[in-house]
């Protein structure tokens, strides 16, 4: 079981993907009595049912603000959810993956933290994973830990004194606990999107590296996974 420190009524920024991870660590900043405010960047990415997921998660959690913020990175590519390179479907392997987008969560973290700072809030919530995660580097506690520090010298708030926290509850987790988080605080896990190749009739493909690790884990925990995978 993973609880927060009590925090009735501070504001928290939640950067909300519409993926599992993300809405656990966004219904865990509710448990502790955060006042919600979900930012989703839609960044063109292929996976975009993950948009809707978001803000489903979003009024279920009573979120006061859901922003969705458009940014193009397939004006980037360099990856297989912003360019015409194929998903990979051959299990998960141990190398950093083609479906790493360049330097993602530093640029959404750095959105997050603008929208943070322009709120007064001081707590940005991100679902990073390390230990059941495709090994992508912008997961690693060495990430969340050195962007806290880089969050205090980049900001006005963080100059006069007033730090920020990157909470990343779920960041020792494993896929299967964070499942059986989902369950604790009564959300409805089928209300989020792990899918990197979504078929072209609505259901989640079955074998990509998240749908492999969304189904194990969900079977690890003794828990039904209600997603329509159109194999595996």
């Amino acid at each position: 079981m993973t609880m927060l420190e009590p925090a009735e009524g501070r504001k928290a920024v939640v950067l909300l993907s519409g993926g599992l991870d993300s809405m656990v660590a966004a219904g865990l900043a509710r448990e502790a009595g955060y006042r919600i405010h979900a930012l989703t960047i839609d960044y063109n990415q292929r996976h975009r049912r993950e948009i809707q997921a978001a803000a489903s998660i979003a009024a279920v959690l009573g979120a006061e603000r859901h922003v969705v913020l458009p940014l193009d990175l397939r004006q980037f590519g360099g990856s297989a959810l912003t360019d015409d390179i194929a998903v990979p479907k051959g299990g998960v392997g141990d190398d950093i993956p083609v479906t790493y987008v360049p330097a993602r969560n530093l640029v959404f973290l750095s959105l997050t933290l603008a929208w943070a700072e322009a709120l007064g809030a001081r707590d940005i919530f991100i679902g990073v994973n390390a230990l059941d995660y495709s090994g992508y580097p912008d997961c690693r506690p060495e990430f969340i830990s050195g962007f806290e520090h880089l969050a205090d010298l980049a900001t006005k708030a963080g100059s006069e004194g007033q730090g920020f926290a990157i909470r990343a509850p779920l960041q020792y987790l494993s896929k299967a606990e964070i499942a059986l988080e989902a369950n604790r605080l009564g959300l409805d896990a089928a209300m989020s999107w792990s899918c990197y190749d979504p078929q072209p009739d609505g259901r989640a493909c079955g074998l990509c590296d998240s749908c492999r690790l969304r189904r194990a884990g969900f079977e690890q925990a003794g828990l039904p996974d209600r997603t329509d995978y159109a194999a595996g």
